[in-house]
């Protein structure tokens, strides 16, 4: 609210002359500063009364109905209704909504009728229909919100009649397929979007929940508001996984929306080459060194004859670990060494390294104890492969392998 100036008497609203009247606007501002409506709500009122300025009745009744004083609101309105000028339809809705709360119905239906006489808007209806809702009046009220539809094509009087269908008229899938209707016309940046996200979810339609979602990322996908972008994308994504991989994997390959998300399920999938390929395309782009290691990694994966790719692995591992001190690629590395032969010690060094960081790894004392059996040292390589079997049993292969051999080479 504005302060008003010294010359507060106009002929159009025949204000009043109130000598404090400046001395209470910033009181009643100060109060409400301060979080004490009550106190600003009174205010208010008493220089409505003194001035019959109706912007100060404005004022009051805002604070009035957000304090629930809906009695004191209908009250001071109706002793006030021949002193209502410029602010007279915003009163009266405030007045209207607190007969509302106090379920007085048909009153509520009168007032709301006088107002359409003079506007016929959009939030008038509105409030109609709202009243054929709180008295249970289902098919009056979708009958009102449909007609608002046609008239205004508004996302609001959608809404109000899709929800009328969905909850109350047992309509569920045409309140549903309305929707479909209006965001395949406008696209997903509106409320009606987020509408429909709710009725899917609510029929546990995974299907509709991700179409949606779908359609409101590439809404959003260009536009410069982030936070929203970033929202979308984390709840799409979690829904993609409930299909699957797949589906997760299909999405991000459309959307190019994380690449590094994309890699990961590659991976995941054993999806190798599909893999090699963007972590070499990321590693160009960003010469980021642990897509080196990645590159390293699925090169050995991939290769049918891992001795022809030992060099160039190797190599690579070792450009990686003398910048980065990763756990997982110093583990990595220190098994191809020990496995293949070709310096046990230092394998035996590097999955050291990696014990340090993370000491109940059970792959990392995996391949400690098959570098301690290709050392001869039977009786440590039998005490972590213990802890090993101990724990996750031998049903794979290669823990089977080492299990075998080492005990064997400790009796």
């Amino acid at each position: 609210m504005q302060q008003p100036d010294n010359n507060l008497i106009k002929t159009n609203f025949k204000y009043k002359v109130y000598a404090q009247e400046d001395r209470d606007i910033l009181f009643a501002l100060e109060y409400l500063k301060n979080g004490n409506q009550k106190d600003s709500a009174l205010l208010f009122e008493e220089l409505f009364l003194n001035t019959l300025n109706d912007e100060y009745l404005l004022e009051s009744v805002k604070l009035k109905f957000a304090l629930k004083e809906y009695e004191n609101i209908v009250t001071l309105v109706e002793s006030n209704k021949e002193n209502l000028k410029a602010n007279e339809d915003s009163i009266l809705k405030i007045y209207i909504l607190s007969l509302l709360q106090m379920n007085q119905y048909e009153k509520a239906e009168i007032e709301i009728s006088k107002l359409l006489e003079k506007d016929e808007s959009e939030a008038n209806f509105e409030l109609l229909g709202n009243i054929y809702i709180q008295r249970a009046e289902f098919v009056k009220a979708k009958e009102l919100f449909e007609r608002l539809y046609e008239e205004k094509k508004s996302a609001n009087a959608l809404i109000s009649l899709a929800n009328i269908m969905f909850y109350d008229t047992n309509e569920k899938q045409k309140a549903t397929k309305l929707l479909q209707t209006y965001v395949t016309m406008n696209g997903c940046k509106n409320i009606v979007c987020s509408k429909l996200l709710k009725f899917y979810e609510e029929e546990n339609n995974l299907d509709g929940v991700i179409l949606v979602l779908k359609r409101t990322y590439y809404d959003f996908q260009e536009s410069n508001e982030t936070e929203t972008r970033n929202k979308i994308y984390n709840l799409l994504m979690f829904y993609l996984e409930k299909k699957g991989i797949n589906e997760e994997i299909a999405f991000l390959e459309e959307s190019k929306a994380n690449d590094k998300k994309l890699l990961s399920l590659y991976r995941d999938n054993n999806q190798y080459e599909k893999a090699y390929f963007l972590a070499n395309k990321l590693y160009e782009k960003s010469l980021n060194i642990d897509y080196l290691a990645q590159i390293a990694i699925l090169e050995f994966e991939m290769a049918k004859d891992k001795r022809k790719v030992l060099d160039s692995v190797i190599k690579k591992f070792n450009d990686v670990l003398t910048v980065l001190d990763n756990h997982v690629y110093q583990n990595y590395l220190g098994y191809i060494l020990i496995d293949f032969d070709i310096d046990v010690k230092k394998g035996i060094m590097f999955v050291k390294k990696a014990l340090e960081k993370a000491p109940n790894n059970l792959a990392y004392i995996d391949s400690l104890a098959w570098g301690q059996y290709k050392l001869k040292d039977c009786k440590n390589a039998y005490i972590n492969m213990k802890k090993v079997v101990d724990t996750v049993g031998t049903e794979e292969e290669e823990i089977r392998i080492h299990w075998e051999k080492i005990k064997e080479c400790s009796k």
